[in-house]
């Protein structure tokens, strides 16, 4: 199994930058994908950004331009770089890693609470 934890998140204001990092408990080599999910209550879980094993990135309209995922494998570890953040950007952002043949697992973390004050 594999252990995802999210740092990072806080209170910002509006306008402001957050770096947010999730550290994996083994490789993460094997994930084929790696990604940052929000989520706000009464909300389904929005894709935020995604990395690819091979590197292809993919953005929610909402927030690209202003954020910009990256990884770092020797590290076992993805961020999440935030700028310009608005209101609208508060939510409980969760890491998300997937593997891939033969099992197609889905890996979770537990949440790191960004709040954007305005």
């Amino acid at each position: 199994q594999v252990t995802l934890v999210e740092s990072g998140g806080g209170l910002v204001q509006a306008g402001g930058s957050l770096r947010l990092s999730c550290g994996a408990s083994r490789s993460i080599d094997r994930f084929i994908s790696m990604g940052w999910y929000r989520q706000t209550p009464g909300k389904q879980r929005e894709l935020v950004a995604a990395i690819a094993s091979g590197g292809t990135r993919a953005y929610a309209d909402s927030v690209k331009g202003r954020v910009a995922i990256s990884r770092d494998n020797a590290e076992n570890m993805v961020y999440l770089q935030m700028v310009s953040l608005k209101p609208e950007d508060t939510a409980v952002y969760y890491c998300n890693a997937r593997t891939g043949s033969p099992d197609w697992d889905t890996y979770w973390g537990q949440g790191t609470q960004v709040t954007v004050s305005s």
